[in-house]
């Protein structure tokens, strides 16, 4: 079976503004979401589940902001489980 390519690039990080949007997170947490779209997943999610922010601040994603402490714990921890190839057993997509 071949592996999956992975990328960075196949990623892109948000920013919560002053505001806190009532959908996102409620913490002033930065998330990963997928930059294409699946068939079978929501759009509308970040990595780890959570609604996007109506309006999002949208950043490449690059390894220097990789090292951000407030990246989400869980979109980091599927992000890892991503890049090994592997599908995390509590991501339900």
């Amino acid at each position: 079976m071949p592996r999956p390519v992975w990328s960075l690039q196949a990623y892109q990080l948000i920013e919560p503004d002053e505001q806190l949007d009532l959908f996102a997170c409620r913490e002033a947490r930065v998330h990963l979401v997928a930059r294409q779209l699946e068939l079978a997943g929501s759009a509308d999610r970040t990595l780890c589940g959570g609604l996007l922010p109506a309006m999002p601040l949208w950043r490449a994603l690059d390894k220097k902001l990789l090292q951000d402490k407030r990246i989400c714990p869980t979109c980091r921890a599927i992000l890892e489980a991503r890049r090994r190839g592997d599908q995390p057993h509590w991501q339900d997509r």
